[in-house]
C-alpha cells in the first residue's frame, strides 16, 4: 500500500508542480496582459488530473492487493496521503518560484486586480478598500510560513473533495 500511495503521490505532485511552473514561468515573461482566469482554470484542471490517481491507487490496492475489498477509512487514509504527498510538492515548488524567480508576482497580480477594478468603474472607496487588501495580501506572502499554508489553502481542500469522492464511491464490504 505504501509503495502505491508514493507512487501515485510523487507522479500526482509532479504533474500539478510542472503545470504551475510552467504556466508561471510563461506568464512571468508573458508580454502585455496576463488572463489570471485562463491560469488558474489551468491549475485547477491539473489538480483534477493529477488527483484523478487517488482513484487508480485505490482502485488498485483495492483490487490487486485486497481481494477486491477496501472501507471507506482505509480508501480515504490512501487519498489524503497521496493528496498531502502531491500538495507538499506543489507548495516547495511555488516557493522556490515565488522566491528565486519571480519575487515580484504579488506587484503584477495587485496591478492587475487594480487595473480590473479601475476598469469596472469602481468608486474610489473601493479601489482604496482593494488596494488596501492587496498591500496586506503582499505583505502576508512574503513570510515563507504564510506563503506555504496559503498555497496549501488552494491545493489541498481540491485533493481532499476528490478523495472523498472516490473513498464513497470505491469502497467495498465483503
Amino acid at each position: 500500500m505504501q509503495k502505491n500511495i508514493l507512487r501515485n503521490g510523487l507522479i500526482s505532485g509532479i504533474i500539478v508542480s510542472a503545470t504551475m511552473l510552467l504556466t508561471m514561468n510563461y506568464y512571468s515573461h508573458c508580454e502585455g496582459d496576463v488572463n489570471w482566469t485562463t491560469s488558474m482554470l489551468l491549475g485547477y484542471a491539473s489538480m483534477l488530473i493529477a488527483f484523478s490517481l487517488i482513484y487508480v491507487a485505490i482502485r488498485n490496492y483495492r483490487d490487486r492487493h485486497n481481494k477486491g475489498v477496501i472501507s471507506f477509512g482505509k480508501a480515504f487514509q490512501m487519498g489524503l496521503f497521496i493528496s498531502l504527498i502531491a500538495s507538499t510538492m506543489y507548495v516547495l515548488s511555488w516557493l522556490i518560484f515565488f522566491y528565486g524567480f519571480h519575487p515580484d508576482f504579488m506587484d503584477k497580480y495587485s496591478a492587475h486586480e487594480i487595473a480590473t477594478l479601475q476598469a469596472s468603474g469602481a468608486s474610489p472607496e473601493a479601489m482604496a478598500a482593494k488596494h488596501k487588501e492587496l498591500t496586506d495580501m503582499s505583505r502576508i506572502y512574503k513570510n515563507p510560513l504564510m506563503n506555504s499554508l496559503m498555497t496549501y489553502a488552494e491545493i489541498l481542500p481540491v485533493g481532499l473533495l476528490v478523495t472523498l469522492i472516490c473513498s464513497f464511491i470505491l469502497k467495498r464490504k465483503n
